[in-house]
C-alpha cells in the first residue's frame, strides 16, 4: 500500500487577512502569534509533521519577512534532511508590476514549475492561517479509498454561519454533487475546511486547462464535480477560521476552555522556540506575593504582580502591582504598569501602558468602530506594536490605537467607544 508520505504540500499563506486589522499592519496573518508562544502558521505545519508528510512547499506573498524568519529552514517542525524539506516560495508577479495573486488557484498555477520538479502522488492544499488538529494520512487514504480525483475536507457548521464558507451537498457515498460558494441562502449545513487533496497529475492538468479559474471554490470545484470525481472527506473535530477579531479572540479563550477542544499541547504543535528573542532561552515565569490569577495562559519570561483574569499573556509580559489584566490578549514584552486596567483588548507587542490608564473602558460595547465597524463591534479593543497609553489615559470600546503611537499623540482626553487613534495624533 502507498504510504501518504508521497504526497506533497502546499500551504496558502500569502493572503492579506485585512479583517484582522492592526495585527496584520507588518505581518502576514499566518505569521499573527497565538496562544502565547505560537503563531498561526504552527498548526498548519505541526498537522503536516505529524500526518509524516515530507516535502512542503509555502506559498508567500503579503508582508512575508516575520513568516519567512518564523519558518528558518523548517528544523522547528522536523523539515530537514535528504527527503524531508520546506520550501519558501516567494511572490510570483504575473505580466504586469506588481500583479499579485489572483486566487487561491492562482497562487499554485504560478508555482507550478515547483509541483513539475517535485512529483508525487497527491497534492495537499493547505490554509495556513487555521487552528485545527488534523491527520492528514488518515484524509489521503480516503481519497484513494474513493479513487477521487479531489477530495474536500468538509465539517457541519451553524447554518447561519454558511455564507462564509464554500458548501458542498453530498450523496450517500459523500461524493459532492452540487457546490455553492458562500451562499446567502444555504440549502446545507456542510462547508468546506479550504483543505484539498486533489491527484498530482489531475491538478496538473486542470492548472494548465484555463488560466481563468483563479480560485479553487469559485472555479475549479464547481467545473470539478459536474465533470469529474469530487468527494467530501468527514471531519468532525476543533477547527476554526481565525480570519476576524472576533474568532481569533474566541479562539485564544478556547485554549483556556478545558472543554472546547482546543489543546495545543497534547495536539503536539511545535513552534520555532530559536526566533522571535528566543522564546526558549525566557527565565520561568514569576509569581508575586499579592498576585491574583484566574483561568489564565502565563507564558515564560513574564512577571504578575497584579491580577490577571481569563488571559492570555505571551512571553515577557509585565503586570505591576495593582494592575488588573481581563479577558484579553496580551503579546509579547508589553508592560502593564501599576494601577493601569486592561479589559477585553488585544495589545501587541511591547505596548506600554501607563500607570492608571484604562484600555477597555465603559459598558457601551454597541458602538462599533467608526472606521472598521465589521472589524470591531463587541467590545475589543486593538494597541498596535510598539504603542504607549499615557498614564490615567482612558480609552472606551471597540477602539484601535494604532502601531507606534506615541505618549505625545495623546491631548489628554479620553479616546471615546469606536474610535482610532494615528501616530500623528489624529483621532477618527
Amino acid at each position: 500500500m502507498k504510504r501518504a508520505k508521497e504526497a506533497l504540500v502546499l500551504i496558502l499563506a500569502g493572503g492579506v487577512g485585512s479583517r484582522l486589522n492592526i495585527l496584520v499592519q507588518k505581518r502576514a496573518k499566518p505569521a499573527v502569534p497565538f496562544a502565547g508562544i505560537y503563531r498561526i502558521i504552527d498548526f498548519s505545519l505541526s498537522n503536516v509533521m505529524n500526518s509524516d508528510l515530507d516535502k512542503v512547499g509555502i506559498l508567500t506573498q503579503y508582508k512575508p519577512l516575520s513568516l519567512m524568519d518564523h519558518l528558518g529552514k523548517g528544523d522547528a517542525w522536523d523539515f530537514s534532511g535528504r527527503s524531508r524539506g520546506i520550501s519558501i516560495l516567494p511572490p510570483r508577479t504575473g505580466e504586469k508590476e506588481f500583479d499579485w495573486y489572483k486566487g487561491t488557484a492562482d497562487a499554485v498555477r504560478r508555482n507550478i514549475d515547483f509541483l513539475e520538479s517535485n512529483p508525487a502522488d497527491e497534492i495537499v492544499i493547505l490554509s495556513g492561517d487555521h487552528i485545527y488538529h488534523m491527520d492528514f494520512d488518515a484524509m489521503i487514504e480516503f481519497h484513494r479509498s474513493k479513487s477521487a480525483d479531489v477530495t474536500v475536507a468538509m465539517m457541519v457548521v451553524p447554518r447561519s454561519e454558511i455564507y462564509q464558507f464554500g458548501a458542498g451537498i453530498v450523496d450517500k457515498h459523500d461524493r459532492i454533487i452540487e457546490w455553492e460558494e458562500k451562499p446567502k441562502v444555504p440549502r446545507t449545513n456542510l462547508a468546506s475546511m479550504g483543505i484539498y487533496v486533489f491527484d498530482y497529475k489531475y491538478l496538473l492538468d486542470t492548472l494548465k486547462r484555463d488560466s481563468s479559474e483563479v480560485d479553487f471554490g469559485m472555479h475549479i470545484l464547481p467545473r470539478a464535480i459536474a465533470e469529474d470525481n469530487v468527494f467530501a472527506y468527514p471531519f468532525y473535530g476543533y477547527w476554526r477560521d481565525v480570519g476576524t477579531i472576533q474568532a481569533y479572540w474566541e479562539a485564544n479563550m478556547d485554549v483556556l476552555r478545558k472543554d472546547s477542544g482546543l489543546s495545543p499541547e497534547n495536539w503536539q504543535i511545535r513552534t520555532n522556540v530559536d526566533e522571535d528573542n528566543r522564546i526558549a532561552d525566557r527565565a520561568p515565569a514569576r509569581f508575586g506575593d499579592n498576585c491574583t490569577l484566574d483561568t489564565c495562559l502565563i507564558s515564560a519570561g513574564s512577571r504578575v504582580d497584579g491580577t490577571v483574569i481569563n488571559s492570555v499573556l505571551a512571553p515577557g509580559v509585565i503586570v505591576e502591582e495593582g494592575a488588573i489584566v481581563k479577558d484579553s490578549i496580551i503579546f509579547q514584552d508589553c508592560v502593564i504598569k501599576k494601577g493601569a486596567t486592561v479589559d477585553l483588548a488585544i495589545l501587541d507587542k511591547r505596548v506600554v501602558i501607563e500607570e492608571n490608564a484604562i484600555v477597555g473602558c465603559g459598558e457601551n460595547y454597541k458602538v462599533a468602530n467608526v472606521l472598521k465597524p465589521t472589524h470591531l463591534y463587541t467590545g475589543i479593543t486593538l494597541v498596535g506594536k510598539g504603542a504607549v497609553v499615557p498614564a490615567g489615559q482612558k480609552i472606551g470600546r471597540n477602539c484601535v490605537v494604532n502601531g507606534g503611537v506615541a505618549e505625545s499623540a495623546y491631548t489628554g482626553q479620553d479616546i471615546e467607544d469606536g474610535e482610532t487613534i494615528f501616530a500623528d495624533g489624529e483621532i477618527n
